[in-house]
C-alpha cells in the first residue's frame, strides 16, 4: 500500500491553500487575536513591495509607506499596551504639552519602530515636533506599529524586511521632503546623520542639534568631530547613565533568553555559552544564562572587565574567538557541530523577539529630555554652543529617572543641611560627578 501512503501526504500547494483559508476564516471570527490583526495579509499584498503601492490613510494622506495600512488598528492596541508601562514618558507629556517646548522643530528619526519607540515619537508630536521617521533596522519594525502612526498622520517609511535599497531609500524619502527641512536629527546608529551630510550637506549645516543614542552612531559622531567636519552640537545618549545601566543592561538581560528560546527552542541548563565581551551588554547576557544553568564563558581584551568577569564567572579568556558565521545551517561530520546565524546576524532581540516597555521607557524619556535640551540648542544664540559632541548633563540624567520611581512606591532618602554641607553637594543634586558612567 505505499502509494496509498503517499498520496495522503498533502502537497505544498495544498497546504498553501488550506492555511489561507485558515487564516480567513480567523480573520473573520476573531477579530481580537494576533493573526486576524496583524499577521494576515493576502498572497499579493506580501508579494507586492510597499514601494509599488498606492496607500491611504483616513485622513487622505499618502506621505508615507509602510507595509499594510490596514493593520492600523491592531497598531494602535499595541501603542496603548505599550503606554501602560510607560507612565513616566506619558507623566513627561502630559506635563509638557501644554507649553509646546518642541514648537517649530523639525525632527527627522532614525529608530527601531516598535510600540515603544511609537510612544515616544507621539509625545515629541505632543510637545509641537513635526515629525518624519525610518527604521534604523531592516528586521525590527513592527508593521502594525508603523501602519498606526501612518494612520495619525506621521510620515513613517518603514516595514520588516526591507532590502538594502529599501533602506537607504526611505531615509531619503524621510530627509528629501519639498517644503519640509530637518532642523533635528534624532539618530540610532548614524545611518541618517551619515546620509544627510553626504547627500544633503546644504541641510546639516542649518540643523540645530544631533541626538544619536547608539554606540556606534557616537564612534561616528566623534570621528566627524576629530576631522573638523561636525558642524552642528551633538547629544551623546548612549554614554548617559540612563541608557549604560539599564538599557544595555537589562535591557539584553531580559531579552537575550526570549529571542535564543524562539529561534532555537533549547534548554539552557547545562549548556556551555560563550559571550564575546563583558561590557554591560555582556554583562546582562551573563546574568541571565548563568541564572539558567548555563555554563558561562567569556572573551574579553579589556583588563579590568575582564576581572569583573573573574569575579563573577570562571573562567575569563582575553582575546577573540576567531567567528565563522553562516547563513544556513552547517554540519561538521567529525565534530558533529551544529551553528546557525540567528537574524543574519543582526540584532536579534528586536528582530527575533521584544524587549522589555519599562527598559524603554527610561531610554525614551532620556530622549525626550534630550529633544528638550536641544531646544535650548535651537533658540540659543550663534556661538553659545560649539560644534561638538556634549554628554547628557547629570542633573538630566537623575531626573529621567526619578521620574520612574514611583512606578515602583520608592522614595528617595533626604539629605539633612549638615549632611549635604559635609559632601559638598546640593540637596537637590545632582549627587554624581559628570564623569560618573
Amino acid at each position: 500500500m505505499p502509494s496509498a501512503a503517499f498520496t495522503a501526504v498533502p502537497t505544498l500547494k495544498s497546504v498553501k491553500k488550506v492555511r489561507r483559508s485558515l487564516s480567513r476564516s480567523v480573520s473573520q471570527s476573531s477579530t481580537d487575536s494576533y493573526s486576524s490583526a496583524a499577521s494576515y495579509t493576502d498572497s499579493s499584498d506580501d508579494e507586492t513591495s510597499p514601494r509599488d503601492k498606492t496607500q491611504v490613510n483616513s485622513h487622505g494622506s499618502s506621505d508615507f509607506c509602510v507595509k499594510n495600512i490596514k493593520q492600523a488598528e491592531f497598531g494602535r492596541r499595541e501603542i496603548e499596551i505599550a503606554e501602560q508601562d510607560m507612565s513616566a514618558l506619558i507623566s513627561l507629556r502630559k506635563r509638557a504639552q501644554g507649553e509646546k517646548p518642541l514648537a517649530g522643530s523639525n525632527i527627522v528619526g532614525c529608530t527601531h519602530i516598535t510600540a515603544q519607540t511609537a510612544v515616544l515619537i507621539e509625545t515629541l508630536v505632543a510637545l509641537g515636533a513635526q515629525c518624519r521617521w525610518t527604521a534604523c533596522n531592516i528586521y525590527s519594525t513592527q508593521n502594525e506599529v508603523a501602519a498606526a502612526l501612518a494612520e495619525t498622520g506621521v510620515p513613517v517609511f518603514a516595514w520588516k524586511g526591507e532590502s538594502e535599497d529599501d533602506f537607504w531609500w526611505c531615509i531619503d524619502r524621510c530627509v528629501n521632503m519639498d517644503g519640509w527641512q530637518a532642523n533635528m536629527i534624532l539618530d540610532d546608529g548614524g545611518d541618517l546623520t551619515h546620509w544627510v551630510y553626504k547627500k544633503y550637506p546644504s541641510v546639516f549645516k542649518k540643523v540645530r542639534g544631533i541626538v544619536e543614542e547608539s554606540v556606534t552612531g557616537v564612534h561616528r559622531l566623534y570621528q566627524l568631530s576629530k576631522a573638523g567636519k561636525l558642524c552642528v552640537p551633538a547629544m551623546n545618549v548612549n554614554d548617559s547613565v540612563t541608557k549604560q545601566k539599564f538599557d544595555n543592561l537589562y535591557c539584553c538581560r531580559e531579552s537575550i533568553l526570549d529571542g535564543l528560546k524562539r529561534t532555537t527552542d533549547i534548554m539552557f541548563g547545562g549548556k556551555q555559552v560563550v559571550v564575546c565581551g563583558y561590557g554591560e551588554v555582556g554583562k546582562g547576557c551573563c546574568t541571565a544564562l548563568k541564572a539558567l544553568g548555563a555554563i558561562v564563558c567569556v572573551t574579553e581584551i579589556d583588563p579590568i572587565c575582564a576581572l569583573q568577569a573573574c569575579c563573577f564567572i570562571a573562567p575569563c579568556l582575553f582575546g577573540f574567538f576567531k567567528l565563522y558565521a553562516v547563513k544556513c545551517y552547517c554540519f561538521l561530520t567529525l565534530l558533529r557541530i551544529f551553528c546557525a546565524l540567528m537574524s543574519q546576524g543582526r540584532l536579534l532581540n528586536l528582530s527575533c523577539s521584544t524587549v522589555p516597555t519599562f527598559v524603554l521607557s527610561i531610554t525614551a524619556t532620556t530622549q525626550v529630555g534630550l529633544a528638550l535640551a536641544l531646544i535650548e540648542l535651537f533658540n540659543a544664540p550663534v556661538g553659545r554652543y560649539k560644534q561638538d559632541v556634549y554628554l547628557l548633563p547629570k542633573k538630566m540624567d537623575e531626573y529621567v529617572a526619578s521620574l520612574h520611581l514611583p512606578i515602583f512606591d520608592a522614595h528617595l532618602t533626604e539629605l539633612t543641611d549638615e549632611q549635604a554641607k559635609y559632601m559638598g553637594l546640593n540637596k537637590n543634586g545632582p549627587f554624581k560627578p559628570n564623569y560618573y558612567r
